[in-house]
């Protein structure tokens, strides 16, 4: 059976993330997670803040913190929202640790030797005003592609091409806002990814059938342009140094120009991926120590390397603005490792055995907020630490992932989440369990009921349950998350339907078998509820399971019948708490005041 690595995207370490960032990355790798967990199989889910870059920096300064201190802070912070939200991470990193300092400078290393690094001069932008070259995020101008006036030096946010700072128009500092700037030139270190454009072009290709359509196109957008080597390094003081490795020869026999690299760092794009496996090497470490022994690169080698990682299917989850950095620049990295390439142009494999590329990577849309963008500037929209003081956390990981932005892009509004919540959690889901609990409370002693037989109505009510746990179980495996919440939510359905036409607070009066049979009907899908909820909400799945006397998480049931059938008559059963409250129309209000509307929307970000 295979075992199942989990990465989802890097979130930044510059503050608290809006709930587009939870739904288009996190939430749905945590969702997968879960469930892969509750079939038996062994998972590992692995993220990790990303420090290094302009955006630390920058955020580090607007707080008046030393960088590192600022990201320790904030490492700190996300990963307790996290945890708010139920997300159950195996570990949560940092691309700032020793682990991942040391497997960037090796895979740099690696590819200098291999002859796919080479020193070029380029044009960078200096800021007279700031004394300092200007990389990547310290540059904001006009993209040349769309027009779009708040582009960023590495990427715009409007059309997710990738930029050079020196490509933008009109460019001013990030720092000072400057416009006092010009273009000096400075020695930086290149991935030759032009020489990959075949292999990559197969590779991709190859992933057609697999990978969502979103992906793939935005991959073969990047090849079809034509794929440019791109510089792997930076002018800054924060990230992974550059002259801190041992450089052997590349096959030219030439090694880097130690004084044009000095005081130069790895692009953050550079570095960030390969975290992944730096947190995976944080994890074994961590779990070494934990145990009394010395770590081994074993333990963290085989969900990475062939041949231990040969069972591993390995599975991404990330926005559409960082796919290209998946698909091109990281694979890119990782065939540059794993093999060398001859006069001809013929690919082998090298010595060492290869790192693993991505099986499956699932690629969402935006979530907007009143079809407009979120904004911290702006004050526009829901973010993760201010969603979990108005709700808990089960309320928006429903909504966010049965309106998953998988083929377009989505939007979130006040009225459409209080409709949906009201009516999926508490008309549902959660007005069932209450119901058929309270009423084994009230008239059956609180326990399992025995006595009576199974008739016509309890026998196809399993067989329609069984049809769309498989229908169900099949769109989980597929991580199709919004025909995932739509099957289950069909499931609880029947199970209000069932209670609607066995009625046991009628049959009672007359028939106590007959109730008794509804009643241990009705708990046993409260029970399998419970179970098959807990990829989605797993806080009420707890909630459900304790008041069934049920483990928690419980595994995933048969697909080949008795799902109704695994609570033994006598034992005790209890009503929970209130599972769901209503989303009331004044608390709509309020927060539609303090977060904004559809008319806040309409401002520009």
């Amino acid at each position: 059976m295979s075992r199942i690595l989990i990465t989802s995207a890097l979130p930044y370490a510059a503050g608290a993330k809006h709930l587009g960032n939870l739904a288009g990355s996190m939430l749905p790798a945590d969702v997968y997670a879960r469930f892969q967990r509750s079939r038996g199989r062994e998972t590992l889910y692995i993220c990790a803040t990303d420090e290094h870059g302009t955006p630390a920096e920058l955020a580090a300064a607007a707080a008046g913190l030393p960088v590192a201190d600022f990201c320790a802070q904030a490492h700190t912070k996300l990963y307790e929202i996290g945890r708010g939200f139920g997300l159950s991470f195996d570990h949560f990193g940092r691309s700032s640790s020793p682990q991942n300092h040391r497997l960037t400078q090796r895979f740099a290393q690696s590819l200098w030797e291999a002859g796919f690094i080479e020193e070029r001069v380029t044009q960078q932008v200096y800021s007279l005003a700031d004394r300092r070259f200007l990389p990547d995020r310290y540059v904001i101008g006009t993209c040349p592609h769309c027009g779009y006036d708040a582009a960023r030096g590495d990427q715009c946010e409007n059309c997710t091409r990738v930029l050079d700072p020196a490509d933008l128009i009109h460019p001013r500092s990030a720092i000072s806002g400057s416009t006092e700037i010009e273009i000096r030139d400075s020695k930086h270190l290149f991935l030759r990814q032009s020489l990959f454009a075949g292999k990559l072009r197969a590779w991709i290709e190859g992933k057609r059938s697999e990978w969502p359509n979103l992906v793939t196109s935005i991959a073969l957008k990047w090849l079809d342009e034509g794929l440019q080597d791109r510089g792997i390094t930076r002018d800054l003081s924060w990230g992974v140094p550059v002259n801190a490795i041992d450089w052997g020869p590349d096959p030219e026999g030439r090694r880097p120009d130690a004084a044009g690299l000095a005081s130069k760092v790895f692009y953050v794009w550079f570095d960030a991926p390969i975290e992944y496996i730096g947190a995976t090497w944080e994890w074994a470490d961590a779990q070494a120590r934990e145990a009394g022994r010395e770590p081994d690169d074993a333990d963290w080698e085989r969900w990475w390397r062939a041949p231990g990682a040969a069972d591993v299917t390995y599975v991404e989850f990330m926005g559409k603005d960082n796919v290209p950095f998946h698909t091109v620049g990281f694979p890119c990295t990782l065939f540059g490792v794993n093999e060398k390439v001859d006069a001809g142009g013929r690919f082998t494999p090298r010595e060492n055995a290869p790192w693993k590329l991505v099986d499956e990577l699932k690629g969402f849309n935006w979530l907007n907020y009143y079809g407009g963008k979120f904004s911290t500037s702006q004050k526009r929209g829901v973010f993760m630490d201010q969603a979990l003081d108005l709700l808990p956390a089960d309320y928006w990981r429903w909504w966010l992932t049965a309106n998953a932005p998988e083929s377009a892009d989505s939007s979130f509004t006040w009225e459409q989440f209080q409709d949906q919540i009201n009516a999926d959690l508490a008309d549902v889901l959660g007005n069932f369990v209450n119901r058929i609990c309270k009423f084994a409370e009230s008239r059956f002693e609180g326990v399992v009921p025995e006595g009576g037989q199974p008739g016509a109505l309890d026998e196809k009510l399993e067989a329609d349950v069984l049809a769309k746990l498989r229908e169900y179980t099949g769109h989980m495996e597929e991580r199709e998350f919004r025909k995932a919440t739509a099957a289950l939510r069909q499931l609880w359905v029947l199970g209000n339907q069932y209670l609607t036409e066995a009625a046991p607070w009628t049959a009672i009066k007359t028939d106590r078998d007959r109730a008794a049979v509804a009643v241990r009907y009705g708990l046993n899908l409260a029970a399998l509820f419970g179970k098959v909820s807990e990829p989605f909400i797993p806080f009420a799945a707890e909630k459900i399971a304790d008041a069934l006397g049920e483990p928690y998480p419980g595994r995933w049931p048969s697909l080949e019948g008795g799902v109704l059938g695994t609570l033994e008559p006598g034992r005790p059963v209890r009503a929970p708490e209130v599972l769901f409250r209503k989303v009331e129309a004044d608390q709509v209000a309020e927060w539609r005041e303090r977060f904004g509307g559809p008319e806040a929307a309409a401002e520009p970000a």
